[in-house]
């Protein structure tokens, strides 16, 4: 089993419940967070340099230069040649660079459409970065603790297999060390079609989730803890943790590509299709179409759709500070470790937020996720260097999940 997936009976698919998601520095403060804010231009490579940038360090030295291109160029085409994905495609902007995309592949494998970095991806567990920023600006505002119980804003929800929510924090939901099981890991992975068109609700994924085997250790990431975050969302606000999200963070920031797609099981607009690999008995291998999909088994830990310039604008944003007062941006970038064995080595976890180190130095913050035919991963650096990635296809080998984070350090470590 790598970390990326792991082959269950017939086919062979995400691993359930795995982290796919790149990100940056350690428990900082937060006045040493200081990277582009959201209203800052980003251009094409050959316009203007991106405005209103700082270089202030993020848990390491300011990164320069513009990213290296072709290493980027080579990572993408050994993904989809190598290793046989049908496309990837990037895109990196930072003080001083501009803006510049990348592909390779396909974004449909039956009329051999070429992969673009500008359409929309279902981006996974990034959603959790947006719940988290709306759970911490419910705290700014006087209507959350974050120390507080669970059982304080829904009570009785969490009971039973030794689980209670008078003992579960707030905190404790975002930062994955509630010690509450993944409803995810439930699903069966081995057959996707037995719940590719089911629609899920909060309530039900949450007691399927208390009557899984406890986790083994301190840190267990679940999508189940974003399930009940949502659910924390509607009951202090009077409205579903899509309006709140849609509200607070994608109309101010201008993401005209990210949406909540609701019971909608296709992606509007401009997309690549997303496929996966299937075993089938004999033991042959086939790609498999899996674009249209219910995404509310992730709820509001993983259901959003977006665009690679809308999750880098969103991380400007969010680490820039127009998202959350500094107390609490603080407090999501103050991280604890996260599990190797689900993760990669020097991972760490905030608030929703994942902390990777800098194989040039220092570390960057995002997040990423893997869902039914597209991975995603990315992040941004103490300078606001920033990057996106997208494969529509699913990783499942350990060399081409090295690959795309190669990818990903070249982009954010070119010219040091």
């Amino acid at each position: 089993m790598t970390r990326r997936g792991r082959r269950t009976g017939r086919r062979t698919v995400p691993r359930a419940g795995s982290v796919l998601a790149l990100a940056a520095a350690t428990t900082v403060t937060a006045a040493a967070i200081a990277v582009t804010p959201a209203g800052a231009a980003t251009t094409t490579v050959t316009g203007a340099a991106v405005t209103g940038e700082s270089t202030r360090p993020v848990g390491g030295r300011p990164a320069h230069g513009c990213g290296d291109r072709r290493a980027v160029q080579r990572a993408l085409d050994t993904l989809t040649g190598t290793y046989g994905l049908a496309g990837a495609a990037v895109e990196v902007a930072g003080p001083g660079c501009g803006r510049w995309t990348s592909a390779s592949g396909v974004a449909d494998v039956r009329t051999g459409r070429p992969m673009s970095a500008g359409q929309r991806v279902r981006i996974g567990s990034t959603t959790k970065t947006f719940t988290a920023t709306v759970v911490l600006q419910l705290a700014a505002e006087g209507l959350v603790e974050l120390d507080a119980p669970v059982e304080r804003y829904l009570p009785g929800l969490i009971r039973g297999n030794g689980h209670d929510g008078r003992a579960i924090t707030v905190r404790g939901l975002l930062r994955h060390t509630s010690g509450l099981p993944d409803h995810v890991s439930a699903l069966d992975w081995t057959r996707l079609d037995t719940f590719r068109f089911r629609r899920f609700e909060p309530r039900e994924q949450v007691a399927v989730a208390l009557a899984l085997p406890r986790p083994g250790s301190a840190w267990n990431y679940s999508t189940t803890n974003y399930v009940i975050a949502g659910m924390l969302i509607e009951k202090v606000t009077g409205h579903g943790v899509t309006e709140e999200v849609t509200r607070r963070i994608i109309r101010p920031l201008g993401l005209r590509g990210t949406y909540w797609p609701g019971g909608s099981t296709r992606i509007r607009g401009p997309h690549p299709r997303g496929y996966t690999l299937v075993t089938e008995a004999g033991g042959d291998t086939r790609r498999t179409d899996v674009t249209e999909f219910d995404m509310s088994y992730g709820g509001a830990g993983g259901a959003l759709v977006s665009t690679l310039a809308d999750e880098n604008r969103f991380f400007a944003a969010l680490l820039g500070g127009r998202l959350l007062p500094p107390v609490r941006l603080a407090q999501m970038v103050r991280t604890v470790p996260a599990d190797p064995e689900r993760t990669w080595p020097g991972a760490r976890y905030g608030l929703g937020l994942f902390s990777t180190p800098l194989r040039c130095g220092g570390r960057y913050w995002g997040h990423g996720g893997t869902v039914p035919g597209y991975d995603t991963a990315g992040g941004i650096t103490a300078d606001g260097r920033r990057v996106q990635l997208v494969l529509n296809q699913n990783i499942d080998s350990a060399e081409a999940h090295r690959t795309m984070l190669d990818a990903v350090q070249a982009a954010l470590c070119g010219g040091r």
